[in-house]
């Protein structure tokens, strides 16, 4: 077999391949095997029909196009191989010509990856936001946790904001009542806004074994996104007593002694938080620096394709939250051909970065080991909400593995790039990525070292 490799763009060639008949014996000897399966001959068991009586019988049209049709994906892959061709997607394939007995040319249109250069990227500089926590956000933290050691206590009066209340609902489409949508005695918090919309005006300024009906549309069921009648019945009303935020309550709900030692914590907890978020920046503006830097075409197929996966997984998020496109895009503040160009240049630079990013992995020679697949695969199931054994089985049943396998691998090729890069807040001081745990917390550089390098030997025993 003989090939040659045109180049039509930065993303896409041409192959064109030439096959010797010889070549194709293997996928012509299957076809007439195939075939032989499939008639019924008198004289010949099944599966032992002879080449030439079907032939005779079929015709040799069939079985020829039956055999290219088998050799073509093989001689395809021979080439892509043999022209170190870094192809990506599915080819466009022509058979040119063919000569029975003689040869068979096709050729072959695929987008591959491009060829990109990356620059010295020693010294690479970028900034981020400063990291400042709040005395509102500390304060928040401190009222979350004084809510959770509150006590509810019954009172004679009509429903406010923030009050917990215990309710009865019953929803009716055209006087027939809805069977999913009716219940009794639930726990609510006014204001809260987790039930339906209309219910925290409904129930306000109510007393308990007072009803008000109000319309809304159910976010669930039959009826999801269609206006109903719904009746609304208060049993209880509660209000919130929270704790004095003092040393007492500091030993009771935590293992400080004093109130600001529990504040310090609640501080340095919050800084821990605000230092990944800055990670997460770091890498963010690592890439997108890089990116500036380096000239990526994207191929238009490859394109294609993750807009194509963008728009389906947004609509699959709109679909659970009971939420129409016209709804988020206002939510947005964004037009639909904005919202389009945004996405489209999301998807671009999503493309570029990987590109990016599985150079990197080459030129550094990073591989993934079984630990880390593990942990990422961990990762994966906690976000989907499945077990990490039913997760891996999916990933295997829908050949997923090698994407997994690469999505480790470019992480640990941006993290590379960002640990060797000068990352600095915005009051110029160096962000230390380095040594960041998990956790927010620092590890201790010499412990780091220290497991990095090589152990010595122990000197053999007698």
């Amino acid at each position: 077999m003989k090939s040659t490799v045109e180049s039509l763009s930065p993303t896409k060639v041409k192959l064109i391949v030439e096959v010797p008949f010889e070549e194709l014996k293997p996928s012509l000897d299957a076809a007439y095997q195939s075939i032989a399966q499939q008639i019924v001959v008198p004289g010949f068991r099944k599966g032992k029909v002879p080449p030439q009586v079907i032939d005779q019988r079929v015709g040799r049209a069939p079985v020829l196009e039956e055999a290219i049709n088998d050799a073509l994906p093989k001689l395809y892959s021979q080439a892509v191989q043999d022209n170190q061709v870094k192809a990506i997607g599915r080819p466009e394939v022509d058979v040119t010509e063919f000569n029975d007995k003689e040869s068979l040319q096709f050729s072959a249109e695929v987008e591959v990856r491009p060829e990109i250069t990356l620059p010295d990227l020693a010294g690479l500089e970028a900034s981020v936001e400063d990291i400042a926590v709040s005395d509102d956000e500390i304060t928040e933290q401190i009222e979350a946790l004084r809510q959770r050691f509150g006590s509810l206590n019954p009172v004679e009066r009509a429903v406010g904001d923030n009050d917990f209340i215990t309710l009865d609902l019953s929803a009716s489409k055209d006087g027939e009542k809805v069977e999913e949508a009716q219940a009794t005695g639930l726990s609510y918090q006014v204001g809260s806004g987790q039930l339906l919309d209309g219910l925290d005006e409904a129930v306000t300024g109510l007393s308990a074994g007072e009803s008000n009906s109000f319309v809304t549309q159910l976010v669930g069921g039959a009826l999801k996104g269609e206006d109903v009648d719904v009746e609304v019945t208060v049993t209880a009303v509660k209000e919130q007593e929270l704790p004095e935020f003092d040393d007492e309550f500091a030993q009771t709900a935590s293992e400080f002694d004093t109130a600001d030692e529990l504040r310090a914590d609640v501080q340095t907890r919050l800084e821990r938080g605000k230092r990944l978020e800055q990670a997460g920046d770091a890498r963010d503006a690592v890439l997108e620096k890089i990116l500036t830097l380096v000239d990526v075409p994207v191929p238009e197929g490859l394109l294609t394709d993750e807009l194509a996966a963008r728009k389906e997984n947004l609509e699959q998020q709109l679909g659970y939250s009971g939420m129409t496109m016209e709804q988020f895009l206002e939510g947005e503040e964004q037009t639909q051909e904005e919202f389009d160009e945004d996405l489209k240049k999301r998807s671009e630079d999503a493309i570029k970065a990987q590109f990016v990013l599985d150079l990197v992995a080459e030129e550094q020679e990073l591989s993934v080991n079984d630990q880390e697949l593990t942990e990422h695969i961990v990762r994966h199931a906690q976000r989907s909400g499945v077990s990490p054994d039913q997760f891996a089985q999916h990933a295997v049943e829908n050949n997923l593995v090698p994407s997994l396998v690469s999505e480790v691998v470019r992480g640990k090729a941006l993290a590379h790039l960002v640990e060797n890069a000068k990352v600095t807040d915005a009051s110029g001081n160096a962000v230390e990525l380095k040594t960041l745990q998990p956790d927010g917390t620092y590890a201790d550089p010499e412990a780091a070292a220290a497991d990095e390098a090589p152990a010595e030997e122990e000197p053999a025993k007698a």
